[in-house]
């Protein structure tokens, strides 16, 4: 009962942390002038994937790496199935053409690579490095695209769970103090919420791997749900949207890149099932994306349905 408790109390943490972090990172990119689309690529989603970067430093630390590199596959298809599929049921997602010709076909490269070097059944330190020199590539575009096509903006800052003054009014100290205690809270959250979840889903007899693609990723994909819910709720598609699919191509490149390098990942072997999905969720877009240029409800409802076949075959 006690490790349920600390499960929920980091989760807790954990949200809020994102929330308060998401915040100022969010003013402090608009001072910046960035458009609301690498607003929601970068920052937004940079900051709802801090609980997955500090829990995967944390488990290959401790040396449960291989629960990191399950997390990032669980988290990746929950941005898809779970939180595209929740946001569209909110209200239809429109898509801007700069997703189609970039960000769509780079998650569907990087899926790709990160199961072609895990094909050997190791993630090295020099893959993590080529990950990580992916991931500063992918950010330093991003903003520079941004600044050249910056204009006048206005975002919902992610997951309003309590209504808090946000926006453009805010001071730099002020943003600055968001992101700190942001990111203390991340930090405590992320370090129970590991230690709690391993115990509990051992206790059940699931794998390390299914532990980091079931309880942590759900966990860790609190943020990302709370940001792209709020923003379709108010109609910034372009936030809900890029939150989702940069936090995607931020986990396989930054995410697993940091914890390669603190600690190579040998696994035994990643299920079929499970990497079709991984890869299969990333591909679904580009079809559904190009029909008519949104996802439409029935379609969240549709992924939704598929997301809940994935956790059926995950269950112990």
């Amino acid at each position: 009962m006690n490790l349920v408790l600390v499960l929920l109390g980091s989760l807790v943490l954990l949200v809020l942390g994102a929330e308060a972090l998401v915040r100022g990172a969010t003013s402090l990119a608009q001072r910046l002038g960035v458009s609301a689309l690498v607003i929601g690529l970068t920052v937004v989603a940079f900051g709802t994937n801090s609980p997955e970067l500090v829990i995967n430093a944390r488990a290959a630390a401790s040396g449960h790496a291989v629960v990191g590199l399950g997390n990032v596959i669980g988290a990746n298809i929950s941005n898809v199935l779970l939180i595209l599929g929740v946001a569209a049921l909110v209200r239809p997602l429109r898509v801007r053409p700069e997703l189609l010709r970039r960000e769509v076909p780079l998650l569907v490269g990087v899926s790709v690579l990160l199961v072609l070097l895990l094909w050997d059944r190791t993630l090295s330190r020099l893959d993590g490095g080529v990950l990580l020199l992916g991931a500063g590539a992918y950010l330093g575009a991003e903003f520079g695209f941004g600044r050249a096509t910056a204009r006048p903006i206005a975002v919902v800052p992610a997951g309003a769970l309590v209504p808090l003054p946000v926006g453009a009014g805010q001071s730099a100290g002020v943003a600055a103090l968001w992101l700190l205690g942001g990111l203390a809270a991340l930090l405590v959250g992320a370090w129970y919420l590991l230690g709690s979840a391993v115990v509990l889903a051992e206790r059940v007899g699931m794998s390390e791997v299914a532990i980091g693609m079931t309880v942590v990723a759900l966990g860790t994909s609190l943020p990302e749900l709370a940001t792209s819910v709020v923003a379709a709720r108010h109609g910034h598609d372009d936030v809900a949207l890029g939150n989702a699919i940069g936090s995607s191509i931020l986990n396989i490149l930054l995410i697993l890149g940091v914890t390669a390098v603190i600690r190579p990942i040998e696994i035994e072997a990643l299920a079929p099932l499970h990497t079709a999905l991984f890869v299969g969720s990333a591909v679904i877009l580009v079809p559904m994306l190009w029909t008519d240029r949104r996802i439409s409800r029935l379609e969240g409802a549709a992924l939704l349905a598929v997301y809940g076949g994935y956790l059926y075959s995950l269950a112990p």
